[in-house]
């Protein structure tokens, strides 16, 4: 048992053992609906979640709890990678990760989990949202870590909703920011599609002005996005009976530098060449104009498409007043 990715829960009655398997995340706190329920009246109902990266990394992401989580004495503000042996924290819990792939070598194998299928790499058809925090280093000095700990927290967890509710997850998280991946069939992105990719992101920001008008903050909370669409090889990784897939490839790096390039033209949101053929596909009339961009890491110049969220909340009222009832 040892050999599988694991928390240990240290108490006054011992160790108790929590797999990290089957599945690629799991929340936890005090409520029922956690998959790891911990009685600590100090603990949140939803106090944090962990997830497993195709890389075999783990992630801890605070869901905004009141009293913080601690990895190695630190408050993790952010999604945080998680170290073999690492200790922490929730409420007065302590804790113990443990994940054998952070391990140092030795002469015996380890033996294989029955619990991960082995990762299988296919291409697909895949569009790419990156949704990055602006100025997040300078809000990080001017704000409490308390603070900036729950008001992170609730945009992690808020962000992840939404991202549910329009037919994905997340697929990984990067310090300020997140990275979502929707697959398509090999017809392309259907209306329907590129509609629900489009309020996924109109959410993101309504979430964002919500949070940023409820907490007394230095400044306005912002974010930027990147939406790319393109031929990705795919890997299915996780559990039996319950994989998930994460993408790599030029077309996600190029959601990267598309959401880097929205700081150059002043504008929030841009898009890649094939995004906006499907978009335009809702309706010829948008909001979103060309330019010619230098993305970091390529040769030549790029074509992107860039607006501003209220003109993408324009362009979906008109949409969604073309939508038979």
């Amino acid at each position: 048992m040892q050999h599988t990715p694991h928390l240990l829960i240290i108490g006054d009655g011992g160790k108790n053992y929590l797999p990290l398997v089957g599945k690629n995340y799991w929340t936890l706190g005090r409520s029922d609906d956690n998959n790891f329920v911990i009685r600590d009246r100090w603990i949140s109902r939803n106090h944090a979640i962990l997830q497993r990266m195709e890389s075999g990394e783990f992630y801890l992401i605070d869901l905004g709890s009141r009293n913080g989580s601690f990895v190695n004495g630190r408050r993790a503000t952010i999604p945080i990678t998680l170290e073999n042996g690492d200790q922490i924290i929730f409420g007065q819990t302590e804790m113990e990760f443990h994940s054998p792939s952070n391990r140092p070598e030795v002469d015996e194998p380890e033996p294989e989990s029955e619990d991960f299928t082995a990762t299988l790499t296919v291409r697909r058809l895949i569009s790419v949202m990156v949704v990055d925090i602006r100025d997040f280093t300078v809000l990080t000095r001017q704000l409490d870590e308390r603070l900036l700990s729950e008001v992170m927290g609730r945009w992690f967890r808020e962000a992840g909703e939404i991202v549910r509710e329009h037919g994905t997850w997340v697929d990984k998280y990067i310090g300020d920011a997140i990275m979502v991946v929707w697959f398509h069939g090999a017809q392309g992105v259907s209306s329907k599609e590129m509609l629900q990719i489009c309020s996924a992101l109109r959410a993101l920001h309504r979430t964002t002005e919500a949070l940023s008008n409820a907490y007394p903050l230095p400044f306005p909370l912002r974010v930027g996005a990147g939406l790319n669409t393109g031929y990705a090889m795919v890997g299915n990784t996780g559990g039996s009976g319950n994989s998930d897939y994460t993408a790599l490839g030029d077309t996600v790096n190029a959601a990267f530098r598309l959401e880097s390039s929205t700081k150059q033209l002043g504008m929030d949101i841009a898009l890649g060449e094939t995004t906006y053929k499907y978009l335009s596909q809702l309706h010829r009339e948008n909001n979103f104009e060309q330019h010619t961009v230098d993305l970091k890491g390529y040769d030549t110049p790029t074509i992107t498409y860039a607006s501003t969220f209220a003109g993408l909340n324009t362009f979906l009222e008109t949409v969604e007043g073309l939508q038979p009832e």
